[in-house]
């Protein structure tokens, strides 16, 4: 369809009296499903050309839309616009919308008015009226003689979405969807599905401003997972890719006007479920289980698939699984809040999975618990990358026994590449050392915390790479706030030292040692952050 900038209140009206040279178009054909197994009451299709007009016979209604004339507007147009508008104003309110919310799902529906000015344009000039109103000629109407927007309303009337296309395009959701989306919503009525669309963007989006860290939640799911996804969370990552693609991305994901059209897009059923037999027990289970009101739309839009979870079936077995992982009951809201895909299924059979690797490894399962409870992406690792993750720390020599207090203390470095280290000068048993004596080292970026660090301990304090295998939490220390003050006293005063001397002291013992004073050091100001 051609792209047209017309002010809101305007309607693109379809025209076919293009020239030649200019055709082209996109037709879109409604034929009412009498012999189809389908739910939809219409078959939607697409073509390319223009179909034969003895191909509308047997009622199929046709809308074309051409290139030609794009700028141009008439008056006669504009009124035909106001008149479609005020028909499906007239359809809405038989619907049981209020006056208010007719006049907003008919002002905000364009692709619909559209669809409807041009079928009914389409019988005009092609003099169909006769045959396509035998159905409604127990009424006694001929529609030869209605004007434009009685005719706009008996077209919507025979459509029998009751008022849900329009209403699904007017909260966002492109015309092209709403057409399937439709299709699961037929046995609802319009005032409840309002009323619903209301509710679920209230749990979804409430006034406390969360957008920051739902983006960030997305985020790590999307980076830390490398297992097979089930259909639940590849609906989920399509969504999260949805979003990624607009601007401001995922952080928009908690923005009402931005994420919900998507949302109902990917999970098209979601509309479907009972507020009253559904939703409302959902919300109430969760803050049963710890989870604060003002998180749980954190935990359901990062992952969406928890709003079809049954609450005895599904949610009930999900938490006890988490329970069987060591997870503690006060613990479960919290790690649920962070990480709601850890509900996935996917996730828990993996579970078993990581433990069965980890037994043949001889780790027992409590240390494999504690790693879970700190660092729940751990269970969002394939066994495979996994595997090659211990056999990188087995290459730098840390054995069995070594990996016991790694793993508890500093999951985390599971998803890392400790071979990574070796490409700053390190040997294998350097950094086997240097992961015995201080394991979170492996859990520092490269790039932003350990080379500016290593560059000045090389650079400007010309010491040898040996200091940081004796004392590698050297890194774990800011260096504009502890490391370059420290290390300028100690140069004016022509001291010998070692970074352990130098860094694990607090202020006042470092003061009272090297500097013969009992005022506390005073840190000089910095502008940048330091990245430790």
């Amino acid at each position: 369809m051609v792209a047209c900038s017309l002010p809101s209140s305007m309607i693109a009206i379809p025209n076919r009296r293009s020239s030649p040279d200019l055709f082209r178009s996109w037709n879109l054909v409604f034929v009412p499903c009498l012999r189809s197994n389908s739910s939809s009451r219409f078959v939607y299709s697409a073509s390319a050309s223009s179909r034969s007009i003895s191909r509308l016979r047997g009622a199929p209604v046709r809308f074309s839309f051409t290139e030609g004339d794009r700028g141009s507007s008439s008056a006669a147009d504009s009124s035909a616009a106001e008149e479609a508008q005020e028909a499906v104003v007239e359809i809405l309110r038989e619907c049981g919308a209020s006056e208010e919310e007719s006049v907003y799902i008919a002002s905000n529906s364009r692709g619909y008015l559209e669809m409807l000015i041009g079928n009914v344009q389409e019988l005009d000039e092609h003099s169909l009226w006769g045959s396509w109103n035998r159905e409604i000629a127990e009424e006694g109407v001929d529609l030869n003689s209605c004007s434009f927007r009685q005719k706009v309303y008996y077209m919507a009337r025979r459509k029998g979405d009751k008022g849900i296309l329009p209403f699904l395009e007017s909260i966002g959701i492109k015309f092209s969807s709403a057409l399937l989306i439709a299709r699961y919503l037929s046995m609802e009525k319009l005032p409840e599905l309002i009323k619903k669309v209301n509710f679920v963007k209230g749990i979804l989006f409430p006034s406390t401003n969360n957008e920051a860290f739902i983006g960030k939640n997305a985020r790590r799911m999307m980076m830390y997972l490398s297992i097979t996804a089930d259909d639940d969370v590849q609906r989920t990552l399509s969504f999260f890719e949805k979003m990624e693609a607009r601007q401001g991305g995922l952080n928009m994901l908690g923005n009402r006007d931005a994420s919900f059209c998507y949302l109902i897009e990917s999970f098209p059923k979601l509309l479907v479920f009972s507020v009253d037999n559904h939703f409302k027990p959902l919300v109430s289970f969760l803050e049963l289980v710890g989870v604060p009101k003002e998180g749980i739309s954190t935990i359901l839009l990062t992952f969406p698939p928890i709003l079809f979870y049954d609450i005895e079936k599904d949610l009930k077995p999900k938490l006890h699984g988490l329970a069987k992982a060591g997870a503690e009951e006060k613990d479960i809201a919290k790690m649920i809040l962070k990480y709601p895909w850890l509900l996935s299924n996917s996730i828990q059979k993996n579970y078993n999975r990581l433990l069965a690797y980890f037994n043949v490894k001889k780790i027992p399962k409590a240390s494999f618990d504690i790693a879970i409870k700190s660092w729940p992406h751990v269970l969002g690792c394939s066994t495979s990358k996994m595997k090659s993750m211990v056999e990188q720390f087995a290459e730098l020599g840390v054995s069995r026994t070594m990996m016991v207090p790694v793993i508890t203390s500093s999951p985390q470095l599971l998803l890392m590449k400790p071979t990574e280290f070796l490409e700053v000068g390190l040997s294998k048993k350097e950094v086997c050392s240097m992961i015995c004596r201080f394991s979170p080292i492996l859990g520092y970026s490269i790039e932003v915390v350990l080379e500016p660090k290593l560059e000045f301990l090389l650079s400007t304090m010309k010491k040898p790479l040996k200091e940081i295998v004796e004392y590698p939490r050297y890194f774990s220390y800011s260096l504009h706030k502890k490391i370059r003050p420290r290390f300028s006293v100690l140069k004016s005063r022509n001291l010998d030292y070692s970074l352990e001397d130098m860094l694990s002291k607090n202020d006042e013992d470092f003061v009272r040692v090297y500097m013969d004073v009992d005022v506390p050091l005073v840190v000089p100001s910095v502008t940048s952050k330091d990245a430790s």
